[in-house]
């Protein structure tokens, strides 16, 4: 229901290549880290969110969704269960298209919210992982 096929096409596809990354730091160790430089590498532009609000693969941080001063599109969420309710919430705010919740991440509630809203979402998967699958060519 909340990663299927047609949805996660449709966002690493379709959708702008804009995404927040939220809870993007410069720890290299973090998921958060290399994952942002794959979207980088299949040529979405990235935006790190956190609370420092540090440059992270050449892009300039932001500690919150609503302190960036142009539009995403996508705001792929790499906090926990309990918090990323909030962030989807921002997320709609914001004007954002989509919403990415990461492998682990699941908050039913802000699914129902933010499909109300229009946005399309995936939970519990990583954009890492899927746009190698979507085959040579699939994204852009």
């Amino acid at each position: 229901m909340y990663g299927d096929p047609a949805t996660v096409r449709e966002i690493l596809t379709r959708l702008g290549d804009t995404w927040a990354v939220v809870g993007l730091s410069t720890n290299t160790s973090r998921p958060a880290y290399g994952v942002a430089e794959v979207l980088q590498r299949y040529g979405k532009r990235i935006v790190p969110v956190h609370p420092k609000a540090e440059t992270v693969h050449g892009e300039r941080g932001y500690a919150s969704l609503a302190e960036i001063p142009f539009p995403v599109d996508v705001v792929d969420v790499f906090v926990n269960s309990a918090l990323a309710g909030q962030v989807a919430d921002e997320a709609v705010a914001v004007g954002a298209e989509a919403v990415w919740f990461q492998l682990g991440v699941v908050d039913e509630a802000a699914y129902a919210r933010t499909t109300a809203a229009g946005l399309s979402m995936v939970m519990d998967r990583c954009p890492a992982i899927e746009i190698p699958r979507l085959g040579r060519g699939g994204v852009g």
